[in-house]
């Protein structure tokens, strides 16, 4: 069993957004990889209701599938220590509490995951129909909780001589929509904010040069998470195309692992891309023929 200071010689990753999706899959593979995991996220238990729909026309409160505590059981069944930590990315007293809460047990986090973004109203509206409140709360979310988290847990890298800190870009930060929002694009709030936190890893790896701190974008491409499955349908993404999670957790569980994971400092890491090249997820992609 787990002590108090954690699973005997593991470092220790934190993930937020880890109750389902992209950051549940990163949270497993790092456990995998030999990772103690902090998980982050305001899904506790199952069956929890909270707003979900990406649009300001309709709600939707129905309970998605995943939960800390279900992320949990798949840490410690890989035998490394879990630490649930419940926090909203738009309350900054919650994260600076989880923040002192992993510091206080252990010293340190090795690897931060930035994965976790704001999931609500706003998300796939036109500029005319989005309150500029919503647009805060993108920005909020998916920009300055990174930042502060980061801030927070950075000092301690930095005295160490080592960690990482990954930030989950998107496509929109570079690509133009191939449609508007609600036709297979997306909307600006989204678009904007993944545009800022992805200068950030670039900015951040030349001011931390020579500490021993890397920053990398992770670029997980199009992938086909419980929440893609349930509520993007209606806006023209069709989950059956996306890759499972699970090739993205298991390339950021190489990057933290594998030398050769230096070589994307500041740069932006294809996930998607690298999971096939090095066959890191069994039996994805599926041959052909």
């Amino acid at each position: 069993m787990a002590s108090k200071q954690g699973t005997e010689g593991a470092k220790l990753a934190l993930v937020t957004g880890a109750s389902r999706g992209i950051g549940k899959a990163c949270a497993v593979h790092l456990a995998r990889a030999g990772f103690d995991v902090a998980i982050l996220a305001r899904t506790l238990h199952e069956g929890e209701e909270r707003e979900h729909s990406s649009t300001v026309r309709r709600s939707n409160t129905s309970p998605l599938p995943g939960s800390l505590d279900s992320t949990a059981e798949l840490v410690r069944a890989a035998g490394r220590q879990a630490i649930v930590l419940r926090a909203d990315l738009l309350d900054r007293k919650s994260l600076e509490s989880a923040a002192a809460t992993v510091l206080e047990r252990r010293g340190r986090v090795d690897v931060l995951v930035n994965n976790g973004r704001y999931i609500g109203p706003g998300h796939m509206d036109h500029l005319l129909d989005t309150p500029l409140e919503l647009l805060d709360r993108h920005l909020e979310a998916n920009v300055m909780a990174p930042l502060l988290l980061t801030r927070l847990l950075l000092p301690a890298m930095i005295e160490h001589g080592d960690g990482l800190v990954l930030n989950m870009t998107s496509d929109v930060a570079w690509v133009d929509p191939p449609a508007a929002a609600g036709a297979g694009g997306w909307g600006l709030g989204y678009a904007i904010s993944k545009g800022a936190l992805h200068r950030v890893a670039g900015v951040l790896a030349r001011e931390l040069a020579g500490t021993g701190v890397r920053c990398v974008n992770v670029s997980p491409g199009f992938v086909a998470t419980e929440r893609i499955a349930i509520d993007m349908g209606a806006f023209g993404f069709d989950a059956s195309t996306g890759a499972p999670p699970d090739a993205i957790g298991a390339a950021v569980a190489w990057l933290a692992t594998d030398p050769r994971g230096r070589e994307w400092d500041g740069r932006v890491f294809l996930a998607q891309d690298v999971c096939r090249d090095f066959g890191l997820l069994p039996g994805w992609p599926a041959k052909q023929g």
